[in-house]
């Protein structure tokens, strides 16, 4: 075979390549997307916006949006603090650690919601008694926060740790040997490298909170204007018959999702930061 049909038989194979990985991802995540879109407003704006702002469809998108961001800020801190220590140290059972990290990414969300139920709810010791002290956590908005914040624990910790194994401890102890203190270090040694991935991996948790609902319609209650959030809100607008309703609230909840990956994604861009 000839050198040009060589190459023109590896071109056709790079374009079938594309061809059908496109297909397969417009197959799988653009109709989908489309037709919820498209069923949302199917009322026009107008319509979208009678439906997303009935008082129980707002409690439940606010509810929504405070939980996720309260958990992305301990996830932040929490979740920078994880990986500083499975880079920095060595320890028994640092790889339990890291193998635990991950565990959220293997279990059914709906399976956390029955472990917290069971270690928090008001049958357990420990549930029982901070009900019986004023501080209930299951069937409330505390349970909605610690639910939301074990399925995100991979997405800080996984950001932030390969940006810490690039950077130079040498750094940090020059700065200490010239007197630096902890803060001092940690604010203008550490953070600098680490923030681009720290808020890609803080928003890209955000946004998976946004949707989260086998895990918090366990745990939750579901409860109109108290612990009712908007997942829960849509699953059981569909349940009642009101798919339209139900479409509406979606395409508020896809707009900020798609709002928050374009973010995550234009800071890794901008930055160099591959977020795994």
């Amino acid at each position: 075979m000839s050198r040009p049909a060589q190459i023109t038989g590896v071109q056709r194979g790079r374009l079938a390549l594309r061809s059908g990985v496109m297909i397969y991802v417009g197959v799988l995540v653009v109709l989908p997307l489309a037709a919820l879109v498209q069923h949302g407003l199917a009322d026009g704006l107008l319509g979208l916006w009678r439906a997303a702002a009935t008082p129980v469809a707002v409690q439940a998108l606010v509810l929504t949006l405070w939980t996720a961001a309260l958990m992305a800020v301990i996830n932040a801190v929490m979740g920078t603090l994880t990986a500083w220590a499975l880079v920095r140290y060595e320890f028994p059972g640092r790889g339990l650690l890291s193998a635990l990290v991950d565990l959220p990414f293997a279990i059914p969300t709906l399976v956390t919601g029955v472990m917290l139920v069971i270690l928090l709810g008001p049958q357990s010791p420990l549930g029982g008694w901070l009900a019986a002290q004023g501080m209930p956590i299951a069937f409330a908005p505390p349970a909605i926060v610690l639910a939301l914040l074990f399925i995100t624990v991979p997405f800080v910790v996984r950001a932030v740790e390969p940006v810490l194994l690039e950077q130079d401890p040498a750094e940090e102890e020059a700065a200490r040997t010239l007197g630096a203190g902890t803060w001092t270090v940690f604010w203008r040694i550490l953070l600098p490298p680490i923030l681009p991935a720290l808020l890609s991996g803080t928003i890209r948790s955000f946004a998976r909170a946004l949707g989260e609902l086998g895990s918090v319609i366990v745990v939750s209650g579901n409860i109109p204007y108290r612990t009712l959030t908007a997942p829960i809100y849509i699953f059981g607008e569909i349940e009642s018959g009101q798919p339209q309703t139900a479409a509406a609230v979606s395409v508020v909840l896809l707009a900020l999702a798609l709002v928050l990956a374009f973010a995550a994604r234009g800071i890794e861009h901008a930055t160099g930061v591959h977020n795994g």
